[in-house]
């Protein structure tokens, strides 16, 4: 059976047209939400804890009884609240830049500021659970379990606070007019970056809680 190329160039030619008069630019066609570098970071940040849960699981093979006994001391509903929270958070996020695409930046503010919201309940609720800790005289260096935990945990605890600031500067960019319907790419970064606290925790929970 022949190809017709002749033909298949004509399509593709045809296709490209479409695709201009319709407005739509092509580098847009290839380009991810929130834009290439952020999701850079992002591939970079689940490398990174990747790692930090791999030690984890083999330092958790090789003392199996300690990190056993470990983790009977930790707050699994605390930890399981925490896990609804970042949830809920990412899906205000989610609703606030729907919002902000079609142009309701009221909307979107409202619905941003509640994302923040979850993102503070979080770390009270992780201030909580060090502080618990610490009572009970737990510290980081303790002992595998404990120094592994405070990092992987730690380590995350700091993403969710850039995550919150920047969704702060991302509120007042809208309330002030500087990011709508047309210009919204910094939000959307914004929130790939909230949405891979989100990932990254899915990963951290169980793994450190329940496993």
């Amino acid at each position: 059976m022949s190809v017709d190329f002749g033909h298949v160039y004509r399509l593709s030619v045809d296709i490209e047209t479409s695709v201009k008069q319709s407005g739509v630019d092509n580098a847009s066609l290839y380009e991810p939400p929130g834009g290439v570098l952020v999701w850079m970071i992002v591939f970079i940040e689940i490398l990174t804890f990747g790692a930090g849960l791999g030690v984890f699981l083999f330092s958790g093979r090789e003392h199996a009884e300690l990190f056993t006994d470990g983790r009977e001391l930790l707050n699994q509903p605390l930890a399981f609240a925490n896990t609804l929270i970042l949830l809920s958070g990412g899906w205000c996020m989610v609703n606030g830049l729907d919002a902000l695409r079609q142009g309701s930046t009221h909307v979107a503010s409202r619905w941003i500021g509640g994302a923040i919201l979850t993102g503070v309940l979080f770390t009270v609720l992780k201030g909580v659970e060090y502080a618990d800790k610490f009572s009970h005289g737990i510290a980081f260096g303790q002992d595998e379990f404990f120094t592994l935990y405070f990092i992987l945990t730690g380590f995350h605890l700091a993403h969710v606070l850039v995550a919150v600031v920047l969704l702060c500067f991302m509120v007042m960019g809208i309330r002030s007019g500087k990011y709508n319907a047309e210009n919204y790419f910094d939000v959307e970064s914004g929130g790939v970056f909230w949405h891979m606290c989100d990932l990254i925790w899915l990963l951290v929970y169980p793994i450190i809680y329940l496993l």
